[in-house]
């Protein structure tokens, strides 16, 4: 533990945005490494006579911040993990950082459900950190959970991930591609969720290099038109869900309507568009007949 003044630590905070970068990047740094959030940094502000405590020393922090600067490296990646939701999740380059805008998925189904409190069984399709299938397991100790990824290193930092928080059973990793890990829960799921990759190709190549040179390639391409795995999840997932079951997609900002079209002609009912943080059409719902 190290302490500062806020005196000093503004003062320090001031010449590493002298070198570059963002003060949103910095701010994240300093949280999840510092220990220091974003609210005690502004509290700095007002009352320069407090005292900062600092889980890591100040050239610490520097030092990940001049690498950061210098590689483009995701501060995530840099320091091995991530907040999401309520949770401390760990990441690598192996798998996807999770965005606060998948959020709205988990309170989607949350809100679905909330006047079931019976066991439901659902399954999630490339889980990368695991981030929503843990939140849902446990929100719902109830439910039953099978989450799945291409990726064995992505099932084992979910796997890991899931054990620092439960000691349950509750939710279960498979590895796989898509539906195939799930041949025994034919006609089972109340639910199916997937974050899949739906970024078009053309637009992958304009990403920004943070993104695009060290997020997993396979967990973002989806295709020519980015619609490519969402259609392969879409069409089977009437073999998969229970009647009346759901499913709930993210897709590409611009891709809601079409989404929407491809459930309407998978028989899927009451097919939805939902808008994120910033009133975008982020998500794609419907139920299956």
């Amino acid at each position: 533990m190290s302490s500062i003044s806020a005196t000093d630590f503004l003062l320090w905070k001031e010449k590493q945005l002298s070198k570059g970068g963002d003060n949103e990047s910095l701010d994240l740094l300093i949280e999840l490494i510092g220990g220091i959030n974003r609210n005690d940094i502004n509290l700095c502000k007002i009352n320069s006579d407090r005292t900062l405590y600092l889980k890591k020393k100040l050239n610490e922090i520097e030092f990940i911040w001049e690498d950061f600067l210098l590689n483009s490296v995701p501060i995530q990646y840099l320091c091995g993990y991530v907040f999401w939701r309520d949770i401390k999740l760990s990441v690598s380059e192996k798998v996807l950082i999770p965005r606060s805008e998948t959020e709205i998925l988990v309170d989607t189904v949350l809100k679905i459900f909330e006047k079931n409190d019976q066991k439901l069984v659902f399954a999630e399709l490339g889980t990368g950190s695991g981030a929503i299938s843990i939140a849902l397991a446990l929100a719902r100790p109830l439910w039953e959970g099978i989450a799945t990824d291409i990726d064995k290193n992505a099932i084992e930092i979910a796997s890991k991930n899931f054990k620092n928080y439960s000691d349950k059973s509750n939710l279960r990793f498979l590895c796989g591609h898509w539906w195939k890990p799930l041949e025994n829960f034919k006609g089972k799921l109340d639910f199916v969720i997937s974050n899949p990759p739906y970024i078009p190709k053309i637009i992958f190549e304009k990403l920004p290099k943070e993104v695009k040179d060290f997020e997993p390639k396979i967990a973002l391409l989806g295709g020519e038109d980015g619609l490519l795995h969402i259609k392969e999840i879409i069409r089977y997932a009437p073999l998969f869900l229970k009647e009346k079951g759901w499913i709930l997609l993210e897709n590409h900002f611009d891709q809601g309507v079409k989404v929407k079209q491809l459930l309407l002609k998978n028989k899927f009912t009451s097919v939805k568009v939902l808008k994120d943080f910033r009133g975008i059409g982020r998500f794609t719902i419907g139920r299956y007949k």
